[in-house]
């Protein structure tokens, strides 16, 4: 059973004292500044979130996102925009992740289920044996974001991504944004949601650490960051500029579109167009990818 126990500091605690799980996981839980629920039954209506987690992602959460893996998790709760709602974890990771479970605000719950019944409830096998449920900060306006991002030096760097539908690439490219110091993101109408959970977890949690704004279809993007002396530039294979012959300013912002259609040309023709200098023969690169090229050349030439 779990003990609920209370410090010298008078902050709950709770410990697990000599408790099996169902699949014969052992307990002898160490105490941790954190609520620890066990679960023994996949239909527990207690971790009803996390159930089929891969199909409901698809059809969106209203708000909620799950976060997956340890790196990812501790994210979402050192997170200013974001908090956890719920942890769900393996009985067999709780003492490796004790330093992460005291982090977390007492009021916030941790079940714990031993890896069959995890599997069960998440309805694939969860190798990495950790889950949470978070809740998304209120969305920002474009406008709003592009404020309150400008720097103290009034510089900025924006990525304008146009129709990413693919959520490794979506991940991706947030992980990229992150390495090289992107102050914010903004998404057209026809990108798929960074917060889709195999989104947040290629972007190794970079997608809960910047501040991102989706457009609607009536929003012209150029306009938008013609207001707030922005320029922006373009890639595409057929770019009039080669990447290496451009110099970036003290407010820039970076265009890319999906794989294959691209960016259209009434867009290309409003802006400075960009090209990656490649072998003879090939002219195209994964989305990702060219993202960690671009962002490299803007980060060494700030």
């Amino acid at each position: 059973m779990c003990l609920p126990l209370i410090a010298a500091c008078g902050r709950p605690h709770c410990c697990w004292l000599n408790v099996g799980l169902a699949g014969g996981e052992p307990g002898n839980y160490r105490c941790a500044m954190a609520l620890l629920i066990p679960i023994d039954e996949p239909d527990d209506p207690r971790i009803d979130a996390y159930r089929d987690i891969r199909e409901r992602d698809l059809v969106g959460r209203t708000g909620l996102f799950v976060a997956e893996g340890t790196v990812v998790v501790e994210k979402l709760i050192a997170s200013i925009r974001h908090r956890p709602l719920s942890l769900l974890i393996a009985g067999k990771r709780v003492t490796a992740l004790e330093p992460m479970l005291a982090s977390l605000p007492n009021n916030v719950p941790v079940f714990v289920a031993a890896q069959p019944v995890m599997d069960t409830v998440a309805g694939f096998p969860l190798h990495r044996g950790v889950l949470a449920i978070g809740r998304q900060s209120e969305k920002l306006s474009a406008d709003t974001l592009l404020r309150d991002a400008c720097r103290s030096d009034g510089g900025i760097n924006v990525l304008l991504l146009s129709g990413i539908a693919n959520h490794d690439n979506m991940g991706g490219i947030f992980r990229n944004a992150a390495a090289f110091g992107i102050d914010a993101m903004i998404l057209d109408a026809d990108c798929c949601d960074p917060f889709y959970r195999k989104a947040i977890r290629v972007s190794v949690g970079a997608a809960l650490d910047i501040p991102y704004a989706i457009l609607s279809r009536s929003d012209d993007p150029v306009s938008l960051l013609e207001r707030y002396g922005i320029a922006g530039v373009a890639l595409s294979p057929a770019g009039t500029m080669s990447l290496g012959d451009w110099r970036p300013g003290l407010r820039n912002a970076v265009l890319f579109g999906a794989e294959g259609p691209g960016l259209s040309p009434a867009l290309l023709g409003r802006m400075q167009s960009l090209r990656i200098e490649m072998a003879s023969g090939f002219d195209s690169l994964n989305v990702a990818t060219t993202s960690g090229i671009v962002l490299h050349h803007l980060a060494i030439s700030r």
